[in-house]
Parts: structure tokens; sequence; C-alpha cells
């Protein structure tokens, strides 16, 4: 199956292209508050925008079903139906006053490629599943992923005990939602059956912007450290005690705020925010006694992660002796990083070079439903331009011509898997390389490990497959 040339079916993209932003907006209509696009899981307005979705699915040739969190599932059929399974997707939940994109435009490019199939009247060597994951912002229970979660089989019995705001549970939700959670370990996919998870995605952050590309590969998703910070002084009045005589915690805090900030420019790749500040007393004329801030430090690398929160600990600690000021820190989350698979990697930059654009790897900061699938199976990122890095609010916003690149190279990558699918069976196979991770609960260093000798021996073979 050749490619097409890179400029031959621009015009056509672009008109794809365009068609994907209606259903984007369309998609925005489904809200639960009329003056800002705002979709939690379990409400009348993400029903709404699945059965908009479903709709498109099966008007592409696809079986289409929902598992018992309520994840809603089309099924493209292969040229086998006892072949492997390629999943592609992405999110329909919002955050709250969001963008269109996020999550939505991952589904339709999919989607797009399969409706092209589907025109086409083709058949791949393998199957294709769209997954339009029901709960990935975590809005309501502030449990993110509980989709890709429950599609894992990694969405556990505590998981199902914690409650919104309103005090319903997510085993209420899911049953209000139509779904059953006693039955949600049946959502579980088969791990030998897959061959991998490719998630298109905007970029949320500006690099692609400030580079004027269109389209990026994800090299893998950074790996996180949440924790919170009290530091204790003594309150006294702002004009009676001296200044060499203070324990001032705010001051202590932004001593460590400034330590944070010097250490992530200072270091590669790394990011570190303190978003949340509380000072007590808080009054204007009162010495603070206490403080309390957040701290939250993220890289691609564990290795460089975890000597950073070191030496930021060992910082905070040397600011707190300077100043008479008692520290403590609690853990709030702790997230390894994942690698995306390097066989689908470079076959996406294989894709975004047949259509003629530069190739460039970036890594996630942010969290994505692959974080939940790398568990089970290889994992790809494509990443789309968002003007000016904008996300989370109403101003994201991506240009059909970037959206039209996003479809080309899915397109591409379809047919790169079809023409390759015998070195991805014999070398990508979850049988090999991650369904036995999955099940003996192997590290991920060795799994790791096992990816790369697997992409080189995938490499090999190729390199041969051509020579002959």
């Amino acid at each position: 199956m050749a490619a097409e040339h890179p400029t031959a079916a621009t015009d056509d993209a672009l008109a794809r292209a365009r068609a994907i932003m209606d259903r984007c907006d369309h998609l925005a209509t489904f809200s639960e508050e009329p003056d800002r696009l705002t979709r939690r899981y379990g409400t009348p307005a993400l029903r709404a925008a699945q059965d908009a979705v479903a709709d498109w699915m099966r008007a592409a040739g696809m079986d289409v079903r929902r598992d018992a969190i309520g994840n809603l599932i089309g099924r493209y059929a292969g040229q086998d139906r006892s072949a492997k399974t390629l999943l592609l997707g992405s999110h329909l939940d919002t955050v709250r006053d969001a963008g269109k994109y996020d999550g939505p435009l991952g589904i339709l490019v999919a989607l797009a490629a399969v409706e092209r199939l589907h025109e086409r009247n083709e058949r791949l060597p393998f199957e294709v599943e769209i997954v339009a994951f029901a709960d990935e912002e975590g809005l309501c229970f502030h449990t993110a992923f509980l989709g890709s979660h429950a599609l894992v089989g990694t969405l556990d019995d505590a998981t199902l005990q914690v409650t919104d705001a309103d005090g319903i549970t997510v085993a209420d939700a899911i049953r209000a939602f139509g779904g059953e959670p006693g039955a949600v370990s049946t959502s579980q996919v088969d791990p030998t059956n897959l061959m991998g998870y490719v998630e298109t995605h905007i970029e949320q952050g500006p690099v692609l912007d400030r580079l004027d590309l269109p389209v990026g590969v994800v090299s893998g998703i950074a790996g996180q450290t949440r924790a919170r910070l009290r530091l204790v002084g003594a309150a006294g009045h702002a004009g009676t005690v001296p200044m060499a005589l203070r324990r001032d915690a705010l001051c202590a805090a932004a001593d460590v705020v400034l330590a944070a900030e010097s250490l992530a420019r200072q270091t590669a790749g790394l990011v570190a925010t303190v978003g949340q500040l509380d000072v007590d007393p808080g009054a204007s004329n009162v010495v603070p006694g206490a403080a309390s801030l957040s701290v939250d430090v993220r890289h691609e690398d564990d290795r460089v992660r975890h000597q950073a929160w070191d030496q930021l600990h060992a910082s905070a600690a040397e600011i707190g002796a300077s100043r008479g000021i008692e520290t403590t820190w609690g853990l709030v989350e702790h997230t390894r990083s994942v690698p995306c698979d390097p066989i689908l990697a470079d076959l996406l930059a294989g894709a975004i070079a047949d259509t003629g654009h530069a190739i460039h790897r970036l890594p996630s900061g942010a969290g994505h439903d692959a974080v939940s699938l790398a568990a089970l199976t290889p994992v790809a990122m494509l990443f789309v331009r968002c003007a000016g890095g904008i996300s989370h609010h109403r101003a994201e916003s991506v240009s059909p011509d970037d959206v039209a690149v996003a479809i080309q190279v899915q397109d591409h990558l379809l047919r790169l898997l079809a023409d390759d699918h015998v070195g991805l069976v014999r070398y990508g196979s979850v049988t090999e390389r991650t369904a036995g991770m999955f099940q003996a609960n192997r590290s991920p260093l060795s799994a790791d490990a096992e990816r790369e000798a697997a992409a080189q021996a995938w490499a090999d073979d190729a390199i041969e497959r051509k020579g002959s």
C-alpha cells in the first residue's frame, strides 16, 4: 500500500479538517452550562456528545458499543476478524470552562481516517477501535483517567467509593450513567489482542507554536511529584518585632518558590510549579506565623525528577534552618513517567515525513489516557499545535491547516502499519513485549529494555526485508 504524494491530498485533507472543526463546534453545544463548555462524567451533556459521535461512527461502518463504565467504543473490522486490534482515541469529557479541542480532536481525527477507509471499502490487516473515553479530566471526583483505568483493568474498589462534592460515589455515578460498577472488570481489554494505542491530542503547550510546526511526536509523558509543604514560624506584631528576630513563614515560603524556579531553570526539561499558597493568620498587620504551599515537579526522566526533588527538599530544609522555620512535607501524588513506544513513535515520525513536514520530538508534561494504556500495550502520541499553547480555556484554538496535517499523518500511519504489519506482529505484539509485563507485574525498567530491544529487532528486520 504505497503512500500518496505528500501534497496530493492537501486540499482533500483541508476539507476533512474543516468538517472536524464543524464537529468540534457541534460537540461544544453539549454542555452542562449555557455560557461555557463543561462536560463532566455521567452527565446528560456527555451522553448527548457520545450519541453524536456514535452516529458518526456507525456512518463510518463501525460497530458501536459502550463498556461497563460508559466508554464509547467503535470497531472497524479488518481483513481477518481474528487479527490484532489497534486502539485510537481520546476523551470526550472536559474541564470547567473548557476549549473545544482537548480530547474531541483526537477522537475525530481517528474517525476521519476510518471514514476514508470506509469510503474506499478498504480493510486493513488489523482491526481498528476508536475509544471515546468517558472520564479523563476527573472534574467530578478528582480521580483522573477513570475511563482508561476501567479499560485497562486498574479501577479498584476503593476508587468506586470515592465521592464527589454532593456525596455521590463513583459507583453510583456509573449506575446513573447506565453502567454497571460490578462489571467494570469486564471492560478490560485482552492485552494479547492489541497492537498498540495511538492518541492524537493538542499539545497544550507553546513549543510547536514557537517552532512554527503543525505537529510533533511525543517522546514520553512526564512523571510527576506533587506535594504540600507546611512552614511554621512565629506570628508577631508587624510593628514591634524587629526584622532580625522574626521567624516569618511567608518569607521562607517565598525563598522556596524561588528555589524551585531556579532549580527548574537550571535543569533541562524540568518544570516546577507552586500554584497554591496559604498564609496564616493572613492579616496585614501580623507577621505570618505559618504558610503552606503546593509543589509540582515534572520531568520525562524519573531519575532527573527524583534528583531534583531531593535537591528541592534539601533546599527547603536549609531555608527553614536559616530562618528558624519548621518544615513538614506531605506527598499528594507520585506518578512514574511513561516512555512512548519506540516502534510506534518512529512510525509516527515516518508518517510526518511522508507528508513533507519536519519531525520534532517533545515530551508531554500533561497526563493523558496513554498513561493508563501503557500498562497494557505500546503507546504513542501525536501532538497538534494549539495557538499560544493555550488549553483548558475557552480561548483554546487550532487551525484547519494543522488539523489537515494531523489527518494526513493518521492516514499515513495506518498505511505504514499495514505495510509493516508482519514485522509489528513479530516484534511488536503485546504477547511478546507487554502482556508478560502486565500479567507478571515486572518492573517498568525491564519493560523499557525489552521495548528498546524489540525496536532494534524490528528495525533490523525491516532493513532485511527492504534489501531482499
